[in-house]
C-alpha cells in the first residue's frame, strides 16, 4: 500500500514558485467612504492556472518553464488589490468575504480581459472594474482599464515585478475614481 504513495512523492514538481508582490503605494489619499470589499477577480483562462505565461512575438502564450505562481492567480490578485486600495486610500480595503455584519460603503468588482507579458517589452493588464455603493456613498460607475508597465525581460522574477505593478497601477487608478 506504500508504493503509490512513494510514487507520488517523486512527482513533486520541482518548478521556482513566484510571489505576486506589488510595491506599497507611495502615498494615502483621503476617500469619503468607511470600507471597501473587493469582489473576487475574474481572470482570463490562461491566467487563471498557476503557469506563469509570456507571449511569443508571434501571439501565442507559453509558459514560461520550470516556474509558477507561489498561490493562486485568481486569489493572489484579489489580495493584492485589496492591499493596495486598504494602503493607498483612507479606507479599509478586504477581498471577500465580507467578515462584517455592516456592509461594506463600496464593493468593487474586477473583470481583467488582458493580463499578459507582451513580445513588445511590456506587460499589460487591461478590463473593467465596477464600482457599487448599496447606500449611495459614492456614486456607482463601470470603468475600463489598460495599463501598460515595463518589463525588463520575460523571466518570472520580471513578470512578478510586472505584475505587482500594474496592481498597484490598477488600485491607483480606483482609489483616484473613489475620490471623485
Amino acid at each position: 500500500m506504500l508504493i503509490p504513495f512513494v510514487a507520488l512523492a517523486g512527482c513533486g514538481g520541482q518548478d521556482a514558485r513566484y510571489l505576486l508582490d506589488s510595491p506599497m503605494p507611495q502615498r494615502q489619499s483621503r476617500v469619503p467612504l468607511s470600507t471597501i470589499e473587493v469582489r473576487e477577480v475574474t481572470l482570463p483562462a490562461y491566467a487563471s492556472a498557476t503557469e506563469i505565461m509570456v507571449q511569443d512575438p508571434d501571439g501565442a502564450l507559453r509558459p514560461v518553464p520550470r516556474s509558477a505562481w507561489a498561490d493562486d492567480p485568481v486569489r493572489a490578485l484579489t489580495l493584492a488589490l485589496a492591499r493596495n486600495l486598504d494602503a493607498a486610500s483612507s479606507a479599509t480595503a478586504m477581498g471577500e468575504p465580507w467578515p462584517l455584519e455592516q456592509p461594506a460603503d463600496v464593493r468593487i468588482d474586477v473583470r481583467i480581459e488582458h493580463i499578459v507579458a507582451q513580445s513588445d517589452g511590456q506587460f499589460r493588464l487591461a478590463g473593467q472594474y465596477s464600482v457599487a455603493s448599496p447606500d449611495f456613498v459614492v456614486r456607482e460607475s463601470i470603468n475600463r482599464f489598460d495599463i501598460l508597465q515595463p518589463l525588463a525581460d520575460t523571466t518570472p522574477a520580471s513578470v512578478a515585478a510586472a505584475s505587482g505593478a500594474a496592481v498597484l497601477a490598477l488600485a491607483d487608478l480606483i482609489v483616484a475614481r473613489l475620490r471623485r
